[in-house]
């Protein structure tokens, strides 16, 4: 793969600026319970060294009664202080899974304008089993100023989403399980319909990876979009869950050269709510 410090990076590179004194990594690990891990704990017992626990659940908008919503400006601003992440930093995101929500936190840094951001490719199960460093000692931070510039344009809501499903356009993605997708699996959270936004396409987050849970090249998650009807000749919008595979989406995008996309933040877990929307099921 080609190293790119504004998405997505090596274990190698990584490695080899370890020690550079502007950078930044942070754990970025979450799991659905039914994984039964916790991970704070996996953080606590090993992290590569010099990281930072990022806890999507905490940071993010405690007014709201959606799951790990973006929080607003200035909590992530202290946040990120208090944990030594500001201007001039070049940031990389990991998390336990190899990719699945370390570019949540790739999406929310680019979302408060910040560009120095990439995900570890493979995350912290390729950097084990590589044989490299790992502790169990938080770093000591120092506080450092965060500029933020909101980004409204990789964001969207309940209501442009409709709008965006009635039209069809901008193209909507969802990156559901299949099952999910077409309302043959129950949702992991209660009280939410089974299916999908209307007019909505399905790409699967984990067909995007490789068996190692590194990304695929763009040229193959390009044909992965292609095959599964989305037209990348449109603006899109990625939605999942509860926001956080969706960033997967958006990643793998961003990476293709597609930058016309935002991030549904509130995804099934708003919309698979409200009676008032309509759901689709079986294939798209």
């Amino acid at each position: 793969m080609t190293d790119d410090p504004k998405t997505l990076v090596s274990t190698e590179w990584l490695a080899k600026h370890l020690k550079d004194p502007d950078l930044r990594i942070l754990d970025a690990s979450w799991y659905l319970p039914a994984a039964a891990r916790d991970p704070k704990a996996e953080y606590e017992a090993a992290h590569i060294p010099g990281a930072r626990f990022f806890d999507i659940d905490e940071i993010s908008d405690g007014r709201s009664s959606l799951p790990h919503m973006a929080p607003p400006i200035e909590k992530f601003m202290s946040r990120m202080r208090a944990m030594g992440v500001g201007d001039g930093h070049q940031v990389v995101v990991y998390d336990g899974s190899g990719i699945m929500s370390a570019p949540r936190v790739w999406w929310l840094f680019k979302l408060m304008g910040q560009e120095n951001v990439a995900v570890l490719d493979g995350g912290m199960p390729k950097w084990v089993a590589e044989g490299r460093a790992t502790e169990d000692m938080p770093p000591m931070p120092r506080d450092r100023h965060m500029t933020v510039r909101f980004q409204n344009h990789l964001v969207r809501d309940v209501t442009q989403v409709a709008h965006a499903s009635k039209l069809g356009a901008p193209q909507i993605v969802d990156a559901r399980a299949a099952e999910r997708f077409r309302g043959d699996a129950p949702e992991p959270r209660e009280g939410l319909r089974a299916g999908h936004i209307p007019k909505s396409r399905n790409v699967p987050f984990g067909t995007l990876l490789n068996a190692d849970k590194t990304m695929k090249s763009p040229d193959e998650t390009r044909a992965i979009f292609e095959a599964a009807g989305v037209d990348l000749g449109l603006p899109v919008i990625t939605s999942c869950g509860s926001g956080v595979t969706a960033a997967v989406l958006a990643l793998a995008l961003e990476r293709m050269g597609h930058h016309e996309w935002a991030l549904y933040d509130g995804s099934w877990s708003e919309w698979g709510m409200f009676p008032t929307v309509p759901v689709a099921t079986g294939e798209a």
